[in-house]
């Protein structure tokens, strides 16, 4: 994006009501961050983001995507069910729906992206409460998952001919799940500012919500790796990958991110004074001992403190932490959308479904017309980190749909068999 055009969009940001969900105006919001989030991954390739950056801390408004953040996160939980149930939901819908869903997506994106510099954590202000607070939910849903062990994957196979709902529940739990990672890299890059923080959020990662203990479950569970049919998979960059025998002990970026965020919490000064360092939280501590072997230490040497400091701690009985704090901080714009909008799920619903959710054939070929703008095929090709897949089969793909450009496929076989589900799409596109 020119600066100039940056600037604009960045100032357009403003917080929307949880009913206007899915609406004209909020759909323009979600352009203005799909374009800013892909303007910042582009940047921040070319080390380039410190524009951004600075325009998201001049105009204050990192605590305005926050706000956007909880309230799609909302949406999902409080609305999304019950629209769900309605008689006048239609298939149709779900492309608007899925718009809806993406943008939680794009905005934790865009976070992770800027979130690295200590301005924009600081230029968060109060608003740090609710994204930590969003982070742990996403973290503990993570963990619950990969302890009951469940990996998820989106298989194209997965959907070879199910109903438009079955694909967008689909399609919901995968986006659930990288927005998780997301949440991850963004809460890691929060501890790496602990000394700038608000009061009471260095207690409420450390004992409100016991973060090092949560992030432990992470470290034993993975939920970024599985097992399937005798082979190890590895979720990075969007897809599993299989991982040859030779690189199984290599640290992927997210078991980085993870210990990165536990040496930050657990060797920090200020943190060791304010963490309860009772029995429960000492044995759940040293169970990291077994996973700090030489191989692991080696690709990340930092954690030779961490070892140290495990050492010390498993013979040695730490100090209480001081209780020197009074008042608490609690974070507001969670509470502030749950009570202004209690009661009133299902007249949400209805409001969106008969203003959001129903579009007219004009309509959604404006819209599509408006995506295409947005998102080039150029661009989009620039972002991807693999090549494309087919559609059908899952399998690498060169092939590509002449009439939209959108959709892959390995073979002509595989084209033809898939052309009765795509012919609406290819026909707006087109």
């Amino acid at each position: 994006l020119p600066p100039a055009e940056a600037e604009a969009l960045v100032r357009a940001l403003q917080g929307t009501e949880l009913r206007d969900t899915g609406g004209q105006g909020w759909l323009r919001q979600h352009e203005y961050v799909e374009k800013l989030n892909m303007h910042g991954i582009l940047s921040a390739s070319a080390g380039q983001e410190q524009l951004l950056t600075e325009l998201l801390v001049t105009y204050a408004k990192i605590p305005v995507l926050i706000g956007e953040l909880i309230s799609v996160e909302i949406w999902k939980h409080k609305v999304f069910p019950v629209l769900c149930r309605l008689k006048d939901f239609k298939p149709r819908s779900t492309f608007p729906i899925y718009v809806v869903l993406h943008h939680e997506a794009s905005i934790i994106n865009l976070l992770e992206t800027v979130f690295f510099y200590k301005e924009i954590c600081e230029s968060a202000e109060d608003s740090i409460l609710d994204l930590i607070d969003y982070c742990h939910r996403k973290l503990t849903l993570l963990a619950a998952r990969s302890a009951n062990g469940q990996a998820v994957e989106l298989r194209a196979q997965d959907l070879a001919s199910p109903s438009s709902m079955q694909e967008l529940q689909k399609q919901a739990e995968t986006m659930e799940f990288e927005i998780s990672l997301k949440a991850l890299s963004v809460l890691r890059f929060i501890t790496d500012r602990v000394e700038s923080l608000p009061l009471s959020a260095l207690t409420r990662m450390l004992n409100t919500h016991n973060l090092p203990c949560l992030l432990i479950e992470l470290v034993e569970h993975c939920p970024w790796s599985c097992w399937e049919a005798g082979k190890l998979k590895k979720f990075e960059n969007g897809t599993w990958h299989e991982v040859p025998p030779e690189d199984q002990v290599k640290m992927t970026k997210l078991d980085g991110q993870v210990w990165l965020a536990l040496l930050n919490l657990l060797l920090s000064p200020e943190c060791q004074r304010k963490y309860h360092f009772n029995g429960f939280n000492k044995s759940q501590l040293l169970k990291l001992r077994v996973y700090l072997t030489d191989v692991l230490i080696d690709q990340l040497p930092n954690l030779m403190e961490m070892q140290r400091f495990l050492s010390h701690l498993a013979v040695t009985e730490p100090a209480p932490p001081k209780k020197d704090l009074v008042l608490e901080q609690v974070p507001v714009i969670w509470d502030h959308i749950l009570k202004k909008n209690a009661g009133k799920w299902e007249a949400i619903a209805k409001h969106q479904v008969k203003h959001a959710f129903s579009p007219t054939e004009e309509e959604l070929k404006l819209q599509a017309r408006r995506w295409a703008q947005t998102y080039s095929l150029d661009m989009m090709e620039a972002l991807a980190p693999d090549k494309p897949r087919c559609r059908v089969c899952g399998v690498e793909a060169a092939k590509r749909c002449s009439r939209c450009r959108n959709e892959w496929y390995c073979t002509r076989a595989c084209q033809v068999q898939h052309w009765q589900k795509h012919k609406p799409a290819c026909n707006l596109m087109a």
